[in-house]
């Protein structure tokens, strides 16, 4: 597992804070170490031995490869130390009182870091749980029992979240090869476990439970590399945007923290479980069955209302019902009572037995078209389910075809766990969770096969840009609207011709020079929202130019009379009849840096909230997959018998709003809007965007 393999498989491992007192962490860490394939020392200068176990004065006596922390704040930077000076390289610290407490302890953390960098430590925590690694028999944790022998490895920012799992998974056949509680992550965070499982040949699946990631781009580049030969499945907590109110544009309200996670997420290749149960769903199918090599699913039942239910959850997932081939219809045909159903989904009917069950099994198993199989079955007299239970796991084995099962029940159910759970086949009440597993593996199927093309680079005049955003650190401003459209000029986005001007005869000089009727527009950086005010007018003839300017002027001093005016625009007019109102735009992550945001646009751009997110730079084909992940792509491909619009122009425009984002990290949120796109290409109407001054 690389440079983390000796923390999950010490020799010997040292217990600071280890102590007799009932109830204390230190002597729930040495008695959890009972099991421990190595020694253990425990180190306290006031005990001779602990638990039965001879005690040291300190951990630089222990001679361990392995140091649980478990005293005092004020004491681990001490101990920590004099690990370091006696050669130990891997530390948890399950001390509280860090970067949680506040000043103080942030400063005390900032220590800890300090010091992992002097020694070259692994350092766990602080504030943690502990470690378990079951191939080693290591508990290094204060949890009340340790975790059942399998190949998931698990990490998770909430120790409480570590226990109630160990607690839950021995009476769910879930069985774990490492569990970390991460802590503060101060040291060792998600991306250096991700990639350590990655490499581990003991380790099916990755799973996790996140609160946050603390190098976004980090975490992504990591698991990019794992996720194509170990699926990595999140819970993510913090699905609400509470700070989204405060964005200044509409990309920045609706590209927040979540949808940053869940770009981010995507690109790395890990699926992101909607709930803890979701969660552990996926670790089973994942550990334990094969990928299906297509998305047909058979479903064999003797219940027709679950067979139902389980044909409706299909279409709820990327899979299909398999239509099977002549042959399987004929060997249903054969062995089934003349009121069975053949077809998908196949009905056996209640008074099936084992051997009609397993037949049809056997059957649907075997048609090139299954890619995968639910078999449901209700309990009748007729049918055991322990007898079932053997039957599928042999068949699955045989034909190697991700199976999973729905035997409803209690206590007759319970009797097919064992057969089941050493097949690796999960078992589920609900058909639509036995569905949805099936669903997991199509997906992890999909992360496997995904090409990951280089982006896409344009020809653009960085310097013009650079130009643009220069001149608005001279003039101390944050927030540019129309005025900076020379900036999407300068990237090859295609705007209407225009200019901002201060005077209405600059005004109408502007309008001379554009074919037909023109839009006007206020120019003030502290009016954003400027059709709310009366800011706009749409189809001014020339000759009424000059008074426009004028009235657009007076409009903004009425509504907010110290706002600065830097002009009017004068802009051709746009023709909007065979064009969609889209709006692309850009916003700065914090942990994952700039994101890409694409969807329907105009006024109800933030009512509709139909986008799609990604992390830039993209590729081209990842901007196309953008126009196909809003749900109003069917406007842009022509419906009710408008002309499609140029998908590429509209895509290339993403691919350079990318780059200018990629390029100008001074650029914190940025909104084209509307960006209308049209059978003959794309132009860029209106822009907003916010920047740092202090970041060119």
């Amino acid at each position: 597992m690389g440079e983390l393999s000796p923390l999950f498989a010490p020799e010997r491992v040292a217990v600071v804070g280890a102590t007799e007192r009932p109830g204390s962490v230190g002597r729930a860490l040495v008695e959890n170490l009972a099991d421990f394939d190595g020694d253990v020392v425990p180190v306290n200068p006031n005990y001779d031995e602990v638990c039965g176990l001879p005690a040291v004065d300190g951990v630089g006596e222990s001679g361990a490869d392995l140091a649980v922390v478990a005293v005092p704040a004020a004491a681990v930077l001490d101990v920590v130390r004099e690990a370091g000076e006696a050669g130990i390289r891997n530390v948890v610290v399950v001390s509280a009182g860090f970067g949680e407490a506040g000043g103080e302890g942030a400063a005390r953390e900032r220590d800890l870091v300090a010091l992992a960098e002097e020694y070259d430590l692994n350092v766990v925590g602080p504030n943690c749980l502990g470690i378990v690694s079951t191939p080693v028999g290591l508990n290094a944790t204060f949890a009340p029992r340790s975790a059942p022998a399998g190949s998931v490895s698990f990490l998770s920012q909430s120790g409480a979240f570590v226990t109630a799992v160990l607690d839950w998974a021995a009476d769910h056949g879930v069985g774990f090869k490492d569990v970390v509680s991460l802590g503060n992550k101060a040291v060792l965070d998600e991306s250096d476990f991700v990639a350590a499982w990655g490499d581990d040949e003991g380790t099916d699946v990755v799973v996790g439970y996140l609160e946050s990631v603390e190098d976004g781009r980090r975490f992504v580049d990591v698991a990019r590399e794992v996720t194509p030969e170990t699926p990595v499945v999140v819970v993510k907590s913090g699905r609400t945007e509470a700070g989204a109110q405060a964005a200044s544009s509409h990309t920045g309200a609706m590209a927040g923290r979540d949808r940053a996670y869940e770009a981010g997420l995507r690109e790395a290749g890990v699926i992101r479980a909607d709930t803890v149960q979701d969660l552990f769903d996926a670790a089973r199918v994942l550990a334990g069955q094969p990928v299906p090599e297509s998305d047909g699913v058979a479903v064999v039942t003797n219940a027709g209302g679950p067979g139902v239910m389980a044909t409706d959850a299909v279409g709820e997932e990327p899979l299909s019902l398999a239509e099977f081939g002549p042959d399987t219809l004929d060997r249903l045909r054969d062995r089934l009572p003349e009121g069975a159903n053949v077809y998908n989904p196949v009905d056996v009917i209640g008074d099936a037995d084992n051997e009609r069950m397993r037949a049809a099994v056997d059957a649907v198993l075997a048609d090139d078209a299954v890619g995968s199989a639910v078999v449901i079955a209700a309990p009748t007299a007729t049918l055991d389910f322990a007898d079932l239970a053997v039957d599928v796991a042999d068949l699955q084995a045989r034909h190697g075809l991700p199976v999973t099962t729905c035997l409803m029940g209690g206590e007759r159910a319970r009797a097919a766990d064992d057969a089941l759970d050493a097949a690796g086949i999960p078992n589920y009440f609900d058909p639509a969770r036995a569905v949805g597993s099936l669903g997991t593996l199509a997906r992890y199927r999909e992360i496997r096969e995904r090409e990951r093309p280089s982006p896409t680079t344009y020809d653009v005049d960085r310097e013009a840009a650079r130009a643009v955003l220069e001149r608005a650190r001279e003039r101390g401003r944050t927030r540019l609207g129309v005025e900076a459209m020379p900036l999407l000029d300068a990237y090859g986005i295609p705007t209407p011709a225009g200019e901002v001007v201060e005077s209405p005869v600059d005004a109408l000089e502007v309008a001379e020079g554009i074919d037909g009727d023109v839009v006007m527009k206020i120019v003030s950086p502290d009016i954003l929202h400027k059709s709310d005010i009366g800011g706009v007018k749409v189809g001014v003839p020339q000759e009424e130019v000059y008074d426009a300017f004028e009235d657009l002027v007076a409009r903004a001093r009425n509504y907010q009379p110290d706002a600065t005016i830097l002009g009017v625009q004068v802009q051709e007019r746009v023709e909007m009849e065979s064009g969609v109102e889209t709006i692309a735009g850009t916003n700065r992550d914090p942990q994952f840096g700039p994101l890409v945001l694409f969807g329907l646009g105009g006024v109800f751009v933030e009512v509709m909230e139909d986008t799609a997110v990604r992390l830039a730079p993209l590729a081209e084909s990842e901007a196309l997959s953008m126009l196909d992940g809003i749900k109003a792509s069917p406007l842009l491909s022509g419906a009710r018998g408008r002309e499609p619009v140029d998908r590429a122009a509209v895509a290339e425009t993403l691919g350079r709003l990318s780059q200018l984002v990629t390029d100008f990290p001074a650029i914190l949120e940025l909104d084209v809007n509307p960006l209308v796109a049209r059978p003959d290409g794309v132009r860029a109407v209106d822009l907003r965007l916010t920047v740092d001054p202090d970041n060119l």
